[in-house]
Parts: structure tokens; sequence; C-alpha cells
């Protein structure tokens, strides 16, 4: 397949992520290969290796955009939530990300990635470091790393369930209504 021109501009790591997010969403990451990426991108299949080493690579940089994404989402549904209906509104928003976008969710939480990716990691330490800081406002007197771990690890478990159809996602109104509760 001949080179798309339209991605010789300089950012061809960019438009690898932005092919390889498009697939998620199509296929899932099982069928996320390299090849299928250059494939969607419109570039040779050797392309992809000049920018990241392997799929994990690759992986790693997928799942720095959805952490990136997801703080966004988290932010707009309540920047400084210091309340129990503060919290509930980011839990919500956490939630209905996993259920928007379910292949990329589950590459930045269930997928091998590169633990060394630089970008991946400083992606999620500004979610851990978002979320210190609700604990910090909201828990004054509670352990910030134990609280923040935890309340995470609540949510998160939350999103996975709805995600498997262990509980009813039919709605946003049914998801929001169970993990207000």
């Amino acid at each position: 397949m001949p080179p798309n021109p339209r991605y010789h501009h300089g950012d061809l790591p960019g438009a690898l992520v932005r092919a390889a997010m498009e697939l998620l969403e199509d296929d899932g990451a099982t069928e996320l290969s390299l090849r299928a990426v250059a494939r969607r991108a419109g570039v040779s299949t050797a392309a992809p290796y000049r920018h990241f080493a392997d799929r994990n690579a690759l992986l790693s940089a997928v799942a720095a955009v959805g952490y990136r994404e997801l703080a966004g989402e988290l932010i707009a549904a309540h920047p400084e939530p210091t309340t129990p209906e503060g919290i509930a509104a980011l839990a919500v928003a956490y939630v209905r990300f996993a259920l928007a976008r379910p292949g990329l969710f589950r590459v930045m939480f269930a997928e091998q990635c590169d633990a060394n990716s630089p970008e991946r990691v400083a992606a999620v330490a500004a979610i851990q470091e978002y979320l210190n800081s609700i604990v910090r406002q909201a828990f004054p007197s509670a352990d910030e790393e134990a609280m923040a771990i935890a309340t995470w690890g609540m949510v998160h478990g939350l999103a996975f369930l709805h995600l498997d159809g262990k509980l009813d996602a039919s709605s946003d109104a049914v998801v929001a209504d169970r993990i207000r509760a």
C-alpha cells in the first residue's frame, strides 16, 4: 500500500496513535496490531516501528492519551469536589468514560503496557495526584494514599462491572443512580 501523503506532516506518531484509537473503538484491543494500525493510518507496515518498538509501546502511548482524556472528563464533571455529591459526580464521570470508550479504557487498565513509558507514567501520575488532592480536601484526616487508592479501586471496580455486563448499564440514569448509591 503506498503511503498516504496526508501523514507526511511530521506527526506520524500522533497519526498512528489516532489510528490505534479508532481501531480500539471498532474492534477492541485484541485485534490491535502495528500492522493494522499502519493500514488504518495509510502508511507502510514498517512505519510504526520507527516510532514504537512494539505493540506495548504503542499501547502505552494510547493509554497516555486515554489518561489525559479521562482527567479532562473528571475535571469537567467537578474540578474540586469536597462533598460526597461532588465525589459522586466524579465517580459517575469515570464510569461513563469507561462505557463510552471501552476499547480505550481496557487498554488503559487491562492491557500490557510499557511500565517505563515516560508519557504514560506522567499521565498516570497526574491522575493519581488529582485523586490525592481530592482526598486532601475532602478527607483531611484520612491517610491520603490509602483513601485515594480505596476510592479509585471502588469506582474502577464499578466501571468494570458495568463494562463487563455484571451491572445494568441500560441507560445513563441507571448507571448514575447505581454509582451515586
